[in-house]
């Protein structure tokens, strides 16, 4: 077995607020005058993740907080062996959290690029928004868009039981301005919501959509359109939608011949960064190094990554692969 440290890798699905190292989140804490706890805990299910989703917006006050999880986002994932990014960031949220709409974008921006600069790292940014907050909000994320460089999607995120409907005029522009757009559909509901997506929400990647599996009908057509799917395994699992690793459904979303991607969704939360997550689907489902390689082309493949950058991906993967 090879050094899936030393796979190529590209991540399409995770949360840079979910990314935040423990000890950074304590020392912005304590900076900002916000008490967080000495240990991590334990993570499990929606409560926690809900809280430690809100004691991370809490803690995040000043630009140079944000600089600096961008920056040590960029040294994580390079340790992982990831070489290209696409990381969500609710950025609309933190912006009318702080009375300045285009702060916290800007400073993650400049910590990318620093982290690029010492790393190597490429990451592009995807600006997400809950489904349980207001169109207005929306149309102020494709704003955000719309104004800063290195923006490369915008998308829906959060309780999948709350509809996309409302913001289908918004993903309609994003598309029309030329940005990509990526939602999450199929975790928490059904086909209902990977068809609103497909179809007027106009996504052009799934994040999730495990539940694809519930419609043969379905299966079929994102298999002919060719639509990918993020798939989080750990964060399904610590999120109750799939009972065990073993009892995840990747394995037959590639036997029913989707695109399958493997990502983390909420790293920090579950402590599964993406060379544990890819060592994880080894060894729950039996995968060899090819199948490995397979899963990470399919990621480079199904990102919005320059055609150079997927080139280069691509001769780097088979390089590792023929490696002895």
């Amino acid at each position: 077995m090879r050094d899936l440290l030393s796979l190529p890798k590209a991540h399409l699905h995770v949360h840079l607020e979910s990314t935040v190292r423990w000890d950074t989140l304590r020392a912005i804490g304590d900076a900002n005058g916000v008490e967080v706890p000495r240990d991590g805990g334990t993570f499990g299910g929606f409560a926690a993740f809900f809280a430690q989703n809100e004691l991370v917006r809490t803690c995040l006050r000043r630009p140079a907080d944000f600089r600096r999880i961008a920056y040590e986002f960029c040294e994580d994932e390079a340790a992982q062996g990831t070489r290209y990014a696409e990381v969500s960031f609710t950025a609309a949220a933190h912006g009318e959290r702080l009375g300045d709409l285009d702060m916290p974008l800007t400073a993650v921006r400049e910590g990318l690029a620093a982290g690029r600069e010492a790393f190597g790292i490429e990451v592009g940014l995807l600006l997400d928004h809950s489904r349980r907050r207001s169109v207005e909000r929306a149309w102020h994320t494709l704003e955000l868009a719309r104004r800063h460089e290195g923006v490369v999607a915008v998308g829906l995120a959060g309780d999948e039981s709350y509809p996309g409907d409302p913001f289908t005029e918004v993903f309609a522009a994003a598309r029309d301005a030329g940005l990509h757009v990526v939602h999450h559909a199929g975790e928490g509901e059904g086909p209902a919501s990977i068809r609103q997506a497909l179809g007027p929400g106009r996504t052009e990647r799934l994040g999730h959509g495990i539940r694809v599996l519930d419609d043969p009908d379905l299966v079929a057509e994102v298999r002919e359109r060719k639509i990918p799917l993020e798939v989080c395994p750990s964060s399904n699992v610590a999120l109750g939608f799939a009972a065990s690793l073993a009892d995840h459904p990747l394995p037959r979303l590639r036997d029913a011949g989707l695109i399958v991607t493997v990502n983390t969704d909420i790293p920090a939360l579950i402590g599964a960064p993406l060379a544990t997550e890819y060592a994880r689907v080894r060894d729950a489902f039996g995968y060899d190094d090819a199948a490995l390689a397979d899963l990470a082309r399919a990621g480079v493949d199904a990102s919005f990554a320059p055609a150079s950058t997927k080139t280069r991906l691509h001769r780097e993967i088979e390089t590792w692969l023929a490696a002895t």
